[in-house]
């Protein structure tokens, strides 16, 4: 068997911090836990499942007492608003709807979508969809994530590759991938590709290069020594 874990839930309250940020009594705890993951789910369907497609890689929840703060990270900020404000304006109204609470969206852009893992995998699953290469494919995405600055990076896609009879696994590597180092930033991604003879799974993996020292020394003056998770970049 192998022995894997998960690269962000390795890193996770050490150089990761929570995606969903409140405190809740252990009545509410579970009814709550529950309303973030329909949140979650609700969003993808609407913004990454259907065209125009908003490429939407992350959101973080933040609770207080009264409201809910939701953090979308988008490589097209412009869809996720709308013209004027107006699909932002309709997200919120259903989500007050959905949940009962006063809702807050704020949408943060990405910079880069060729450095995202989530969105590498995404682009990977539509080129798939279509009938593309798929080592073609894979082998371009991890050669544009080289090119837009990452350190290393891994593609691996495993199911009925191209049709085949038997399901296989293709993995592309470029550049280190230091995954056990948990002071290296490697973030992961995974999509699903659903074509006509099954599904075929994408796993993405990007280092963006060690935490630096001074970030180090400034969580490491925290109360009681103990190093704070640093949020994304």
């Amino acid at each position: 068997m192998g022995q894997k874990t998960h690269p962000f839930g390795l890193r996770l309250g050490i150089t990761e911090a929570h995606k969903s940020r409140w405190y809740a009594p252990k009545a509410l705890y579970g009814e709550l836990l529950v309303e973030d993951e329909k949140i979650r789910k609700w969003l993808d369907k609407r913004l990454n499942r259907r065209p125009p497609n908003a490429a939407v890689s992350d959101v973080h929840i933040e609770r207080t007492r009264e409201e809910l703060k939701i953090i979308i990270k988008t490589a097209r900020p412009g869809l996720v608003i709308g013209p004027k404000g107006a699909e932002v304006e309709r997200m919120t109204e259903e989500l007050q709807y959905m949940t009962g609470r006063k809702v807050a969206i704020s949408i943060i852009e990405i910079k880069n979508a060729d450095l995202d893992p989530q969105l590498i995998g995404e682009a990977v699953s539509e080129q798939l969809v279509k009938r593309a290469s798929f080592r073609r494919v894979v082998k371009m995405k991890c050669e544009a994530a080289m090119a837009a600055g990452a350190k290393g990076v891994k593609i691996q896609a495993s199911g009925r590759l191209g049709g085949a009879e038997m399901s296989r696994t293709l993995a592309v590597r470029l550049g280190s991938l230091p995954l056990s180092t948990l002071q290296a930033q490697v973030e992961y991604g995974f999509a699903q590709a659903f074509t006509t003879y099954g599904a075929i799974g994408i796993k993405v993996w990007v280092y963006k290069g060690m935490y630096t020292t001074a970030a180090d020394e400034n969580t490491s003056n925290a109360a009681g020594g103990r190093a704070r998770a640093r949020g994304r970049k």
